[in-house]
């Protein structure tokens, strides 16, 4: 199982998913309309790490998170 967070303004529960890797994360989010407009900007990070493939394998245990932009004053 692999724990899905989302961290800022996206604003939605962790989840927890049975994927291998990022590509198919992805498809299960593009039908999500809290996330799917965040999926194109977003920097992910996959236990702590950033990442910058989606072929990245995914393992039991690990974490996603995807980290939307912010800008600050």
């Amino acid at each position: 199982m692999v724990t899905i967070e989302f961290l800022g303004p996206i604003n939605k529960e962790n989840m927890n998913l049975e994927i291998k890797n990022l590509t198919q994360l992805s498809e299960i989010l593009k039908d999500d309309e809290k996330v799917s407009s965040w999926l194109e900007t977003c920097a992910v990070a996959v236990n702590d790490t950033l990442i910058s493939s989606k072929d990245i394998t995914l393992n039991d245990g690990d974490k996603v998170s995807l980290l939307p932009p912010v800008c600050g004053g």
